[in-house]
């Protein structure tokens, strides 16, 4: 028998870097089985490399494709892997324009990610959770989901799908055991914001010049804490921003 049957068992996107990336290196310190999912497959042998055999397994996934969602899921039922942790953490901003000049491309692609994939991958592994009357859904939302900033348009709006899709996943899942947290960090720097702006790397270590952001670090630390809670308790959401950002005045034009 692997230590994946044996272990608590985490599954977590978007793992080949920032907060998917530390949360996996959280999770093993904490005793866990990480599958580490990802695009980036030379990312994730980094990842493999570094956690051990012995404590994490990688597979290339693109949470976008349904058919790869399909075949993972069909691994783990074959495999008789049963996950307890499922972090929904793929997704990504691009542009930072006003609606009326942004690119339709990104649109659609943030949308895809953020939305589509979370919700291919939590309906593929939550059915084998509900029948083992355990499990943790913690899905990596943003502050961009409750409040509005020019520029945010469709990630602000994919991100408030997510928010609002994990309080519906609660509500259907009543009295089944299974948990479910929405994660939303505000400013924190990792390779977000070079995504963002397309690989400006200086365009975006602008943005975190002169201030302390969260770290991926921050953030893995609080999805590992709402998970390491007793089964009886879950965990909402968890707001967070680091101490150098607040909320913003209401913009008045004249």
């Amino acid at each position: 028998m692997t230590k994946s049957n044996t272990n608590r068992v985490a599954v977590i996107t978007g793992a080949s870097s920032g907060f998917g990336y530390a949360t996996a290196v959280k999770l093993v310190e904490q005793g866990w089985y990480v599958i580490a999912l990802a695009r980036r497959l030379n990312r994730l042998e980094e990842l493999k490399t570094l956690l051990g055999e012995s404590n994490c397994e990688i597979h290339q996934l693109d949470v976008t494709d349904g058919k790869q969602v399909e075949t993972f899921e069909n691994y783990l039922l074959m495999n008789q892997i049963n996950v307890h942790l499922l972090v929904n953490n793929a997704g990504l901003a691009l542009g930072l324009e006003p609606a009326h000049k942004a690119s339709l491309d990104d649109w659609e692609v943030m949308i895809e990610t953020n939305i589509k994939g979370l919700i291919k991958m939590t309906r593929a592994l939550l059915p084998a959770m509900v029948e083992a009357k355990s499990g943790h859904i913690i899905n990596l939302g943003s502050i961009a989901g409750t409040y509005a900033y020019p520029g945010g348009n469709t990630y602000g709006a994919s991100k408030a799908f997510v928010a609002q899709f994990s309080m519906n996943l609660r509500a259907d899942l009543a009295g089944t055991g299974i948990r479910v947290t929405n994660i939303e960090p505000g400013l924190a720097e990792t390779e977000f914001s070079v995504v963002r702006f397309h690989g400006d790397k200086e365009k975006a270590d602008n943005v975190y010049q002169g201030l302390e952001p969260l770290t991926a670090e921050d953030i893995a630390e609080s999805i590992v804490w709402a998970a390491s809670q007793p089964a009886h308790v879950n965990i909402n959401r968890i707001e967070l921003m680091p101490t150098c950002q607040s909320f913003s005045p209401l913009a008045i034009t004249k």
